[in-house]
């Protein structure tokens, strides 16, 4: 995309909702976010991306909240039935279907050799959550405004045989391959503990909210996470769960060594809710759901920075094992040159315009 492009993108997306700045050239779309709960098994995850989703639904905000968590509970505390869930698609159980959809017209990809980190490139089918996306629409359900998707579980065959990352690596792809807009959340229960760095998926959200309790094990896995993406353009929030007192919160921000987000009282009514499947939020949740929902509307995101960040996942991954079980160079799968601001720009271009999505950017010069 020419010098003259770039301004006609800016001066038509600065009277949009969504809008693109650009700032020491990099170019931010700003009130969009998408958000992964982490914490310590049984921290509370699961619970709080239920209230949050819940929250932001009842805001008449797109939301779209994603199991990708091995113990799937997120679809049953949203008030789904087991018959219901039983019939859902898995995205872990059909990637293919996925990586089909990715690849469109992109003459560097074969199917068969699209892994988690695969990029997109001129050709690529872009994913967006308009309800008529057909990729999405096959995926989810939907229950008092909130949009679900589940990874799935491992199969009593796959037991000892895969690891679960095998079934997150749809989460991680289906993300490469998002563009969102905004006033569109989505909100991903991810594993427990460290365990999402063994992949690049925790590089793909706006914001990481880490879940703590009032104990030392617990903050040491948000000590674990700091660590581990003080290296990498992560927002990364603790969030306090099963608070009982004052003094359970000067506890954690002492040991954390800054102040929490939010605090979320430990109330009877919340293991009566899970008990009963019950989607209610309590009155003395909905202050720390709002200070969530007004932090994340400050956040910009930078898309050159998440393409950039993909590259160097997808180079790793490439290099450490892809390549020798492909016999194949990989890195040929990137694009060198694809526009991934004119790619945004054209989606949030055509779908303020009123316009069908288009599916794919195909020209060779933008």
């Amino acid at each position: 995309m020419g010098a003259g492009e770039h301004l006609v993108f800016r001066q038509f997306l600065w009277d949009m909702d969504s809008i693109l700045v650009e700032k020491e050239k990099r170019w931010y779309t700003l009130h969009k976010m998408r958000i992964a709960f982490v914490g310590k098994g049984g921290s509370g995850k699961t619970t709080l991306s239920k209230l949050l989703s819940t929250y932001l639904a009842e805001k008449n905000l797109t939301v779209v909240a994603i199991d990708a968590d091995i113990n799937q509970h997120l679809g049953t505390a949203l008030g789904f039935s087991q018959k219901e869930l039983y019939g859902l698609p898995q995205l872990g159980e059909e990637i293919q279907k996925l990586k089909l959809y990715v690849r469109g017209k992109n003459k560097r990809l074969k199917t068969e050799e699209i892994i988690k980190t695969t990029p997109p490139g001129r050709g690529s089918q872009f994913i967006t959550l308009e309800e008529n996306n057909p990729l999405i629409t096959y995926f989810e359900r939907k229950r008092n405004g909130v949009r679900f998707m589940a990874v799935g579980e491992l199969a009593e065959e796959e037991i000892g045989v895969k690891c679960y990352h095998s079934k997150t690596g749809a989460v991680e792809l289906l993300l490469n391959h998002l563009i969102d807009r905004e006033n569109e959340y989505l909100v991903v229960d991810m594993t427990a503990g460290a365990d999402a760095f063994s992949s690049g998926l925790f590089t793909k959200f706006d914001s990481t909210i880490v879940v703590v309790e009032p104990t030392l094990k617990s903050i040491g896995v948000y000590q674990q996470y700091k660590k581990f993406t003080e290296h990498y353009h992560i927002q990364l929030f603790a969030v306090g769960n099963k608070i009982e007192t004052q003094d359970d919160v000067t506890f954690i921000e002492s040991h954390i060594g800054e102040p929490l987000i939010a605090s979320f009282l430990l109330l009877p009514a919340i293991k009566r809710s899970e008990r009963e499947g019950s989607v209610h939020i309590e009155e003395e949740h909905r202050e720390p759901l709002e200070k969530i929902y007004r932090r994340s509307t400050q956040y910009k995101r930078d898309w050159l920075t998440y393409y950039e960040q993909t590259l160097e996942f997808h180079k790793k991954n490439a290099l450490s094992w892809a390549n020798t079980s492909f016999r194949s160079d990989l890195r040929r799968q990137i694009d060198p040159d694809f526009d991934i601001i004119a790619a945004v720009s054209s989606y949030l271009l055509l779908l303020k315009g009123g316009e069908e999505y288009v599916l794919s950017i195909d020209k060779k010069n933008h």
